[in-house]
C-alpha cells in the first residue's frame, strides 16, 4: 500500500467507529476491517493499526484544535488532516500530495478542507495550550478522579497512559523455563528480554507476529502484561491447593495460576459468559494444563458460586473484577471515551457484589485476592475498605510481605510500607495499571 492508501484505510476505519451504535471497542472495528481485506499485507496492517491507535490517543487534542480552527471534529477526513498536520508534522503541501484522488488514495481536498489546513497551520493555534484534561486525553468527568488517586503526579501518570504499551509474554513453566522460551523465540528471530518484576515474563523487542510463532502455538508462551503476571503470582497459589478464579474471562490468569500450581491440586474457573469459558478451554489445552491430571481444571458458570459444594472449599480465591479498565488505556486508547459515569457505577456495584459472594468460597485461613486493572480509588482502596467493613472475619494482608515471600524481585521503589495494597502504574513500573489487595479469612478458633 502507498502512504496515501494507508491514510484512506484509516479514514474508513474512523468512519466505521463513528457508525457503530453499540459503542464497541476500536480493536474490533480495526480487526473486522482488516479481516475483510485479506489482500492487505502484514506490514501495511501494522502501519494502519498503529496510525489509527495513535490518532485515537490524540482524540481530545484533535477535537480541541479542530474546534478552534472552525473544523468538524466528527469528520474522519478532518480528524486525519489535523492529526497529520499537528501530530505527525506534515506540511500543508505534503497533504495535497497525499489527498490526490489517485487509486486507493483519499479524494482531493475540498475548498473547505483546504481552508481548514491553512487555519491549522496558524502558529497561534499551534502554540495554544489546551486544558490539562485535553492535553492528557482524559474526559472532564474523570480528571478529578485521577487527581484523587495521584495528586500532583496526575499529569505525569495520565501522560504515561498515552504511551504505546510494550508486548509482554508469560512463560508457561509447565512446558519450559524462561531461558528455554527466550531461546526458542530467538530461533524464530523474535528477540526478548526478561521482565524486571515478573520472574516468568519476557518483553518483546518491537512488534512481531507472535501468534504465528512456534513457541506460541506450542503453548510455551502466552501474551500477558507483566502487571497481570505479577497480580496472578501474588495469589501465592501452590501445588496441591484448591484455587478458584471467579472472574476467569478467557483464562489469562487461570493459565498463570495453573502454572504456579504445577498442575497439581484443584483449579476452578468461573465466568458469567460461557463463550469466554469455551475460549479458555482451548487455551488450557494448548498450554498442556490438563496433560498430567484431566480433572485438575474445572469450568463452571458464575451462577454456581452459591453452590453448597463450593462453600469454604478454597485456599485461594481470585477476584479479577470487572472494572473501568483505566489501567489499560495504553492498549485501548478509545476506552476512556466509551466509559460513562453510569458504567463506573455499574462496575462498582458489580465489584462489591462479587467480593461479597466470592468471600463465601474461602476456607478459614485462606485468602481472597482482589484485582482490578483500574487506577481509580473508588474501584480500588475504597472498594477494599467497604469489603472489610462488611466482612469482619477477613483482614488485609500487606502486599509487601506477600511480594517478598513469592517474588524474587525487590518490592517496587516508592511503594509505601504503610499501604497494605499495591498499585502498579505505567509511569512508575512500566506495566499496565493494576491494583492488588489480599484479604485473609481468620482461622476457626
Amino acid at each position: 500500500m502507498t502512504p496515501a492508501a494507508r491514510l484512506q484505510a484509516v479514514i474508513e476505519i474512523l468512519g466505521g467507529l463513528d457508525a457503530r451504535s453499540d459503542g464497541g471497542p476500536a480493536e474490533q472495528v480495526v480487526n473486522d476491517y482488516l479481516r475483510q481485506r485479506r489482500y492487505i499485507g502484514s506490514k501495511d496492517r501494522r502501519a494502519v493499526t498503529a496510525m489509527t491507535y495513535d490518532l485515537l490517543r490524540h482524540r481530545a487534542r484533535i477535537a480541541w484544535w479542530l474546534q478552534r480552527a472552525r473544523g468538524d471534529a466528527a469528520a474522519p477526513r478532518q480528524q486525519v488532516l489535523a492529526y497529520l498536520e499537528l501530530c505527525a508534522e506534515e506540511s500543508p503541501e505534503s497533504l495535497h500530495g497525499l489527498f490526490d484522488g489517485a487509486r486507493y488514495a483519499p479524494a482531493p481536498l475540498t475548498a473547505e478542507e483546504q481552508s481548514l489546513v491553512e487555519r491549522l497551520d496558524d502558529p497561534a493555534l499551534r502554540g495554544a495550550t489546551p486544558p490539562a484534561g485535553v492535553a492528557q486525553e482524559v474526559p472532564d468527568w474523570l480528571w478529578p478522579r485521577l487527581e484523587a488517586a495521584f495528586g500532583a503526579a496526575t499529569a505525569a501518570e495520565a501522560a504515561a497512559l498515552l504511551e504505546e504499551a510494550p508486548v509482554d509474554l508469560r512463560v508457561n513453566t509447565l512446558l519450559g523455563s524462561r531461558e528455554a522460551a527466550r531461546a526458542a523465540l530467538a530461533e524464530e528471530g523474535i528477540e526478548t528480554a526478561p521482565t524486571p518484576l515478573s520472574p516468568v515474563g519476557l518483553r518483546v523487542a518491537g512488534r512481531r507476529p507472535l501468534r504465528s510463532s512456534t513457541a506460541f502455538a506450542a503453548g510455551l508462551v502466552e501474551l500477558q502484561d507483566e502487571g497481570s503476571q505479577v497480580a496472578a503470582l501474588l495469589c501465592d497459589a501452590r501445588p496441591g491447593m484448591a484455587v478458584a478464579d471467579v472472574c476467569a474471562g478467557a483464562g489469562g490468569k487461570t493459565l498463570a495460576l495453573a502454572a504456579a500450581m504445577q498442575g497439581q491440586g484443584r483449579l476452578l474457573a468461573m465466568d458469567v459468559v460461557q463463550a469466554r469459558l469455551d475460549r479458555s478451554a482451548l487455551r488450557l489445552k494448548r498450554a498442556g494444563v490438563n496433560d498430567r491430571n484431566e480433572a485438575f481444571v474445572e469450568r463452571r458458570a458464575a451462577k454456581d458460586i452459591a453452590a453448597e459444594d463450593l462453600h469454604a472449599a478454597f485456599d485461594r480465591v481470585l477476584v479479577d473484577a470487572p472494572c473501568s479498565g483505566s489501567g489499560a488505556w495504553r492498549r485501548h486508547p478509545d476506552a476512556r471515551w466509551r466509559l460513562t459515569p453510569q458504567d463506573l457505577e455499574r462496575y462498582k456495584a458489580a465489584q462489591h457484589e462479587v467480593l461479597r459472594r466470592a468471600a463465601r468460597l474461602v476456607k478459614p485461613g485462606g485468602r481472597l485476592v482482589y484485582i482490578t486493572c483500574s487506577l481509580l480509588a473508588e474501584e480500588n482502596a475504597e472498594q477494599a475498605a467497604a469489603f472489610l467493613a462488611d466482612a469482619p472475619d477477613f483482614a488485609a494482608v500487606p502486599v509487601r510481605g506477600v511480594w517478598q515471600a513469592v517474588l524474587p524481585s525487590a518490592y517496587p521503589a516508592g511503594e509505601s510500607g504503610d499501604d497494605p495494597y499495591l498499585t502498579l502504574t505505567p509511569l512508575r513500573h512500566g506495566t499496565d495499571g493494576f491494583f492488588v489487595a489480599v484479604f485473609e479469612k481468620r482461622a476457626a478458633a
